[in-house]
């Protein structure tokens, strides 16, 4: 876990790089200020699952309820800045919506779900975290990249 959020820390501070270099043209284009917020959120998810994971000495339940705390809004953030998007009715395909939409809620969702299988003391619950993690790097790296990379095209 102290991998994890390690690797989450840095990865929000590249994100944040890339935000401030390329802050003029991510303003301007719309719905590139959400999806730096969305990759933000993606590195931090795993940053704080794997802070309160890392507490010694909680109970299971504690640890659910955090879980479920945090993927909860992890997740309404997420369909919030992803119904923004598709409200700002950019000309962009429907695609690219749809993958974002798509990847968040496959990133959060894990989250969730540990958090309720540690609740029931259900056998493996913390694997849940594993695919939380790799698919909330996944997005956010793909969106870091759109920040750094992409936007300059």
């Amino acid at each position: 876990m102290a991998v994890e959020a390690g690797a989450a820390a840095t990865l929000t501070g590249l994100v944040f790089v890339a935000v401030s270099i390329n802050l003029n043209r991510i303003v301007t284009i719309p719905g590139l200020p959400g999806r730096a917020a969305e990759s933000i959120l993606q590195f931090l998810g795993v940053f704080f699952i794997s802070t309160v994971a890392l507490i010694p000495g909680q109970s299971e339940r504690i640890l659910a309820v955090e879980f479920l705390v945090i993927g909860t809004v992890l997740w309404i953030a997420q369909v919030v800045g992803i119904v923004r998007y598709l409200r700002l009715r950019t000309g962009h395909p429907r695609t690219w919506w749809l993958r974002r939409a798509v990847l968040s809620q496959l990133a959060t969702v894990p989250f969730l779900i540990a958090g309720v299988a540690l609740l029931l003391e259900a056998p493996g619950a913390l694997y849940w975290l594993v695919p939380g993690f790799i698919l909330s790097f996944v997005a956010g790296v793909i969106s870091a990249w759109v920040l750094l990379v992409e936007i300059l095209r």
